[in-house]
C-alpha cells in the first residue's frame, strides 16, 4: 500500500483546530496540517485524522514524549506516529525562540 494521506499536527499560540487547517494535495498524495494551541488537543485531532483516512501522522516537537504517547494511545496505535525532535545543537537557539 502506498502512502497517500499524511497528517501533521503543529502547536502554536492561539491556533484553533477548527480554523487553522490546510490541505496540500496532488492526484497521488494529500497532506492535512492542523494547528492546535495546546498539546492536550492532539489526541482528539489525531482521532479525527485517522477517521479521515490518514495513514501516517507526525507531531511537531511541542508535543514532547508525553503527549506523543497520549496521541498514540488515543488512536490505539492504528497508524505510525512520529514526533519532531531536535539535537543538542538546537538547544540554545530553541531556548532563544521560546524565551518570553
Amino acid at each position: 500500500m502506498a502512502l497517500r494521506k499524511f497528517g501533521f499536527i503543529v502547536t502554536g499560540g492561539a491556533l484553533d483546530p477548527t480554523r487553522h487547517r490546510m490541505v496540500m494535495a496532488s492526484g497521488a498524495f494529500e497532506m492535512i496540517a492542523v494547528g492546535v494551541s495546546q498539546p492536550s488537543q492532539g489526541p482528539a485531532i489525531a482521532r479525527e485524522l485517522v477517521d479521515d483516512g490518514v495513514q501516517l501522522l507526525e507531531l511537531c516537537g511541542g508535543f514532547g514524549p508525553v503527549w506523543t504517547a497520549r496521541v498514540i494511545e488515543a488512536i490505539g496505535g492504528s497508524i505510525p506516529v512520529g514526533s519532531v525532535a531536535y539535537g543538542p545543537e538546537a538547544i540554545a537557539p530553541m531556548q532563544a525562540l521560546f524565551n518570553d
